[in-house]
């Protein structure tokens, strides 16, 4: 009987939750994750969400937020994105304010009043507020929805992006007993999941690992030889009319960068935490409502950036991390469209980022952060497919090749590489998996010094049976075999080489494996198509005068664009030309909402075609 109810709740849970999908956001279907996830919150569960930038984390907590009783608190790091998503909430009438230091006084407390009186649906808050004694006392006092955690790597040193401020944030879970809490990130390796888990006293959690892959993004990456010439170059195959985020490490390269586009012509403008507060907000506007079409910028920027239609996503410099490369990469893309992202490489690129991770005077914390470097570098210098080395990086080990970035389609040479990693796996296991990248190929390659003597390990089955090959050539087998899923580097204890699930057939034989060689880089292998090149002249025109609309409608109502309609919903609109509403309603990305504010415009344009 008790089974029975639990079902006919969770049938109501879905029901209500497909219910708020369709009629306030417009859309059909769940992406793979979020009902599960949605569901287990209307429950009154925990959970922890990774998925990847663009995969709809928002939509976990702003449906339960719609449906629960009381307010959802969202804890956020970034104040520009609560600016965003608040907005954007707002237009299509949902009841969300913010709460942070760029609130003045008099309007923080219209915030706190329309908190107590129940007239908010959703309440962004920054940590630093919501940790403060007085706003905790209010949270145990009102009736709260739930506590949604974004950015939840930020708790964690193993993380890329650590912040003392939210590794408080745990000891909120005991005063709040009956309140769900919800982690959510898109960039968490398993040490950080675990830690993640630990700090924030989760309680018997669902745990909801998406797919991290972005199919509808190339990975491109280009040995850095004459950056300003191979930007223009890369920007010279985009239209006129995208928008891209360009990446640098120094706010002087920030200032060059964006003043070489703008004697080019492109509509460029710098970000970086050195330029007045009101100029960078301008910025931030100018872009997210495409009067500005190439931000150049810091990493800091793009954090807080709600903006789906981002075209391209470059790295001047090279990252220090891969969560953080594939956090900004992420930016791009997000409306599901095609995109592309750029990563420019040089030698000097790694000495200087050791150099910044020398100056950190923890060591421990010294010790990650060269761990995760080392691991971006063999991505630049990698010879498998892109995207299974980020998925591998984080779990995910049987990604096939995309055959779409630029070594699937521009791959290189390949051997049988079977009997050279059977040979690292029987050195690996000889070793006892105890043992990181340089000492196993010392071992292969027979290499005699006062630690193996001292170990005995040259009396080692495998010492010395690897003589073929260069300690370069080692090196680069040792990679592949870790992109492909056949190694894992153990980043809690010294980086040392352990075995996965895949090992053992792979050491047996059971499977083949082929192993690039090194190859001399090429050119970018094609160019991507977009889907507005798929349009036909007509649809063009549609498309285009669609658009038109939209920014006039934008304007008029102070707001970006997107939050109108997204590109992606403009694009159906041309290709089917809905002449009433029920057709607009079919469109996905047209809800209830937005049909009855702007329904009647779009579609007098519409049949005027």
């Amino acid at each position: 009987m008790a089974d029975s109810a639990q079902d006919s709740s969770h049938d109501t849970a879905r029901l209500q939750a497909q219910t708020v999908l369709k009629s306030v956001f417009g859309f059909e279907d769940f992406r793979p994750g979020q009902e599960a996830v949605i569901t287990h919150l209307l429950g009154g569960g925990d959970v922890m969400v990774l998925m990847p930038t663009g995969g709809g984390k928002s939509l976990c907590y702003q449906i339960p937020a719609l449906i629960r009783p009381g307010t959802a608190i969202v804890v956020s790091p970034l104040i520009s994105l609560m600016q965003d998503q608040v907005g954007a909430l707002k237009a299509l009438g949902i009841r969300a304010e913010f709460y942070n230091s760029s609130l003045d006084p008099m309007a923080g407390e219209q915030v706190l009043r329309q908190l107590h009186e129940g007239e908010l649906d959703l309440l962004y808050v920054s940590p630093e507020r919501l940790l403060m004694p007085g706003f905790i006392a209010q949270l145990q006092s009102l009736p709260i929805a739930m506590l949604a955690i974004d950015e939840a790597h930020c708790v964690s040193q193993w993380g890329h992006d650590f912040r003392p401020e939210y590794s408080q944030i745990g000891a909120l879970r005991p005063l709040l007993p009956e309140v769900p809490f919800l982690a959510l990130t898109a960039t968490a390796d398993q040490a950080t999941r675990d830690d993640m888990l630990a700090r924030l006293q989760l309680q018997r959690p669902h745990i909801e690992i998406g797919c991290f892959d972005r199919p509808n993004i190339r990975y491109t990456v280009q040995e850095k030889r004459t950056p300003a010439k191979q930007l223009q170059a890369f920007l010279d195959t985009r239209d006129d009319d995208d928008s891209g985020i360009v990446y640098c490490l120094s706010r002087k390269r920030v200032e060059e960068v964006a003043a070489q586009l703008q004697d080019q012509g492109y509509l460029a403008k710098a970000y970086h935490a050195g330029l007045p507060a009101d100029h960078r907000a301008r910025v931030h506007q100018d872009f997210l409502r495409d009067e500005v079409r190439i931000v150049v910028a810091t990493v800091a920027f793009g954090m807080g950036i709600d903006k789906p239609n981002v075209r391209f996503v470059v790295h001047y410099d090279l990252p220090k991390n891969i969560e953080g490369y594939y956090q900004e990469t992420g930016r791009a893309g997000r409306d599901g469209l095609s995109a592309e992202a750029l990563l420019l490489f040089g030698g000097r690129d790694i000495s200087t980022a050791r150099y910044f991770i020398e100056q950190n005077t923890n060591e421990e914390q010294r010790r990650i952060e060269s761990f995760k470097l080392s691991a971006m570098v063999e991505f630049a210098q990698g010879l498998s497919c892109r995207r299974m080395v980020l998925l591998n990086y984080f779990g995910q080990r049987d990604a096939k090749p995309c055959g779409n970035c630029d070594v699937c389609l521009n791959p290189p040479r390949v051997f049988d590489g079977l009997e050279a990693a059977q040979k690292v796996l029987s050195c690996v296991y000889r070793l006892g998996q105890g043992y990181g990248v340089r000492y196993v190929i010392e071992i292969l390659r027979g290499q005699e010094n006062e630690r193996i003597r001292n170990l005995n390990h040259q009396t080692l089955s495998t010492w010395g049976i690897g003589k073929e090959y260069s300690a370069a050539e080692w090196e680069s087998i040792i990679h592949q075999l870790i992109h492909q899923g056949f190694l894992v580097q153990d980043i809690r204890n010294y980086s040392v080489l352990q075995f996965t699930e895949k090992s053992g057939a792979l050491l047996k034989g059971q499977v083949s494996i082929e192993l690039a060689l090194p190859k001399k880089t090429k050119g970018r292998g094609g160019t991507r198509r977009s889907e507005k090149d798929d349009l036909s002249v007509r649809q063009r025109e549609v498309f285009d005068a669609l658009r038109a609309l939209r920014k006039e409608i934008a304007d008029s109502e102070d707001r970006p664009a997107y939050q109108v309609f997204g590109d992606a919903a403009l694009i159906e609109m041309a290709k089917h030309l809905p002449q009433n509403d029920g057709d607009l309603l079919a469109i996905p990305g047209v809800g209830e909402r937005k049909l009855a504010r702007y329904g009647f415009e779009f579609l007098q344009c519409l049949r005027t075609f």
